[in-house]
């Protein structure tokens, strides 16, 4: 009897335990085949229209959404009135649809943080920002100081050169829509350096449009800088730069251009652009949201040696435009600045 109740309790011992091992392992497979959800809310301050920028972050969220079933985007563009921006995306916040809240503007963690109060639930991810310390947003910042350093210093390069429309006087200018800390403290000053790398006695025109749009009021500003020896023009404009890119063409001026490909908007005039790799960064904060991966209170800055700052050489416009020694001198600086070799401080936001 002792030898059967043993080889009985033997027995119900072993099914018990590959009954638990055939529940663990349903359980693993269910939990894996659980397929991941994702509301995303692409918030555009202002319109996709005439701003690459805002085209690529909405693109970017669509065809990640159109690779992954279970992703769903809407796109709500705000216009250009920044006080209806706080009332607009606290009625969307409201609906409770959306995991997450993306957008791209310097301005926007503010706003955000506003806006969270109300719903503590909501997470906000922010491109072209930097905000810390709120765990509710995450910002990632392209770091424009470097964009506008080497730009400023292919400026340099071309105002201090024989170029058909460059002159004597050594000055460069920088047309903007509005003024604002990311403007004011690393593109402007970054343009500045950049160009006096190249020749310390290099002056710079600054001034301001006063919103996104009016391309009449940049043409009368563009002009005016055009009169007073301006010869090399940078723009953070939005729709307002058409007016820059037509006084280029009639008075004889020349373009850097930040963050998009623009050598066909003033053909002959754009000499290089920049490029901010916006459709890339949002597929890999995605990919990060459903990997669970992302730490929300954090800020990072992403450059050129990080993979999201660089330059379009690959436009046939960038080699007929600019004589070769100009290219050469200007790609060898490029180079430096990949390797983190060119010495510059980044100044606090």
């Amino acid at each position: 009897m002792k030898k059967r109740s043993l080889l009985v309790l033997i027995m119900i011992v072993s099914l018990l335990a590959s009954t638990s091992m055939v529940f663990a392992a349903g359980q693993t497979e269910g939990a894996t085949d659980v397929p991941q959800s994702l509301s995303v809310l692409v918030y555009i301050t202002g319109v996709m229209a005439g701003s690459p920028p805002y085209t690529a972050l909405a693109e970017g969220a669509q065809e990640f959404a159109a690779e992954h079933e279970y992703v769903t985007v809407k796109i709500y563009e705000a216009g250009f009135n920044q006080a209806e921006w706080e009332e607009q995306l606290t009625s969307l916040v409201a609906t409770g649809e959306y995991d997450i809240v993306l957008g791209s503007n310097p301005s926007l963690p503010e706003i955000c943080e506003r806006v969270g109060v109300k719903f503590p639930k909501q997470k906000f991810i922010i491109t072209d920002a930097f905000y810390e310390g709120n765990n509710q947003i995450r910002t990632y910042l392209y770091n424009q100081y470097e964009q506008s350093l080497f730009l400023g210093y292919l400026a340099g390069l071309v105002t201090t050169s024989s170029m058909e429309y460059a002159n004597d006087d050594l000055k460069i200018g920088f047309i903007a829509a509005q003024e604002y800390p990311l403007l004011n403290k690393h593109m402007v000053p970054g343009f500045l350096e950049g160009a006096r790398m190249v020749n310390p006695g290099i002056e710079l025109d600054f001034r301001i449009v006063g919103n996104w749009f009016d391309a009449n009021k940049a043409a009368d500003l563009a002009s005016s800088m055009r009169s007073a020896g301006v010869d090399v023009f940078a723009s953070i404009a939005g729709g307002a730069a058409q007016g820059l890119f037509k006084v280029a063409q009639e008075q004889g001026a020349y373009i850097v251009f930040h963050n998009t490909n623009e050598y066909k908007a003033a053909p002959g005039r754009v000499l290089g652009c920049g490029s901010m790799e916006q459709k890339k960064l949002i597929k890999e904060i995605l990919s990060d949201v459903i990997a669970g991966n992302v730490t929300y209170g954090e800020a990072s800055i992403v450059g050129v040696q990080e993979g999201y700052i660089g330059f379009f050489y690959d436009d046939p416009a960038y080699t007929q435009n600019l004589p070769a020694d100009i290219r050469q001198q200007f790609e060898s600086f490029m180079d430096d600045v990949g390797a983190g070799k060119i010495a510059y401080t980044l100044p606090a936001l």
